[in-house]
């Protein structure tokens, strides 16, 4: 799960999805395409809103998106175009390209929405990002334990 700073969106990506995934079968994780962050916990609205909805995500930190994470993981989702087209840039294949998705393409195939960012939002922001993650998330773990 890839955003900018790795502190609002992925972190709520990688706690939902984590949370519909049987642990010993899959490895969720979240990076920033930024280093603005490295270190820190989730916004405390990203924190508080996962609490809201029974996650706890407050032992997560922030970290930036490395290269890597292409040999690491088997799917790469981004919140936006703009983490889209960062992370491609950094792929040093076109397999590793295949891997880049928008995570709302899983719920609006090949619209390209994006997860707005809530960082500086509405104060109901967070909330309804959160439903958003939660039903891509939905239709991503569905399609990973059908396999």
């Amino acid at each position: 799960m890839v955003c900018l700073g790795n502190i609002c969106r992925s972190p709520l990506a990688e706690g939902i999805l984590a949370s519909k995934l049987p642990k010993n079968n899959f490895i969720v994780d979240s990076a920033g395409t930024s280093n603005y962050h490295v270190g820190q916990k989730p916004d405390k609205r990203s924190i508080e809103v996962a609490k809201i909805n029974g996650l706890d995500i407050s032992n997560q930190r922030a970290r930036q998106f490395k290269e890597e994470d292409f040999y690491i993981f088997d799917f790469i989702y981004v919140m936006d175009n703009s983490n889209y087209k960062d992370i491609i840039q950094l792929a040093p294949d076109e397999a590793s390209k295949s891997k880049v998705k928008l995570i709302l393409n899983s719920l609006f195939i090949n619209e390209n929405v994006d997860v707005p960012d809530p960082y500086f939002g509405l104060e109901n922001g967070f909330s309804i990002v959160y439903k958003m993650l939660d039903q891509a998330c939905d239709c991503i773990s569905s399609k990973f334990q059908q396999h």
